[in-house]
């Protein structure tokens, strides 16, 4: 579990789409350097969250770390599109006395989306983004003034077009020098987790919904609806 609130700026030192060494597992693998920061308590197992995914540490040392990525990471986020010398978000998962500065993130990236526009507004950008039509169902989850994480910060969501599939946030001054968003241009790809409580949220009014219309009080509703519905037909 993670909050969204980036901790560090790291560098991509190495990429090995193949790496058989003991720590790379016959797999795809990624290096971050620059992250002394947060490596003071690392240890092998380690979950963080690179641009919002998370990812487990299988090799470190003083200032650097080693992840494998699975090929399904590597279909739903932008990590494959990763060059060596890149910057990318950190954040290591939270504890027990973290400050809960940001909501809660699984760091489980549902797809990537896309830089539509940016415009400076004072000393803060807007950004609007936009949803493939393959993922348009996750806009269902994407409301004005929820939360959203957005290659793993916390933002808070302005406006939101689902019959265009976008919405639009904020970055302040202080965040844009601390994440990587501001430095990638028009059309490039941001990993984007929408609010899992939204997700729960809806998949229990669903499930209710579906158990109430499969059961014979649901039967007994649908049909005073459609008797109604006739009644008013026949009478006009």
């Amino acid at each position: 579990m993670f909050t969204g609130i980036v901790e560090i700026l790291g560098k991509v030192t190495n990429i090995a789409p193949l790496d058989d060494s003991e720590s790379g597992g016959q797999g795809f693998s990624i290096t971050i350097g620059h992250a002394a920061e947060i490596l003071g308590d690392c240890h092998l197992g380690d979950s963080i969250a690179i641009n919002g995914t998370c990812l487990t540490v299988t090799e470190f040392d003083a200032t650097s770390f080693k992840v494998g990525v699975a090929p399904e990471t590597l279909r739903k986020t932008n990590l494959g599109s990763l060059k060596v010398g890149d910057a990318v978000n950190l954040e290591r998962a939270m504890n027990a006395h973290t400050r809960f500065g940001g909501h809660m993130v699984q760091g489980h990236v549902d797809t990537t989306v896309k830089i539509l526009s940016r415009t400076d507004d004072g000393n803060a950008i807007t950004f609007v983004f936009q949803v493939s039509e393959e993922y348009k169902d996750l806009m269902n989850y994407i409301v004005p003034k929820g939360f959203i994480c957005l290659d793993g910060t916390s933002l808070t969501v302005i406006d939101v077009d689902d019959v265009q599939r976008t919405f639009s946030i904020m970055m302040i001054a202080y965040t844009q020098t601390r994440v990587v968003m501001p430095t990638k241009a028009l059309g490039d790809e941001v990993n984007v987790e929408v609010d899992m409580m939204g997700k729960y949220a809806s998949k229990g009014v669903e499930s209710m919904i579906k158990r109430f219309l499969d059961g014979e009080e649901g039967e007994t509703l649908v049909t005073k609806i459609l008797d109604r519905v006739l009644a008013k037909r026949a009478s006009a």
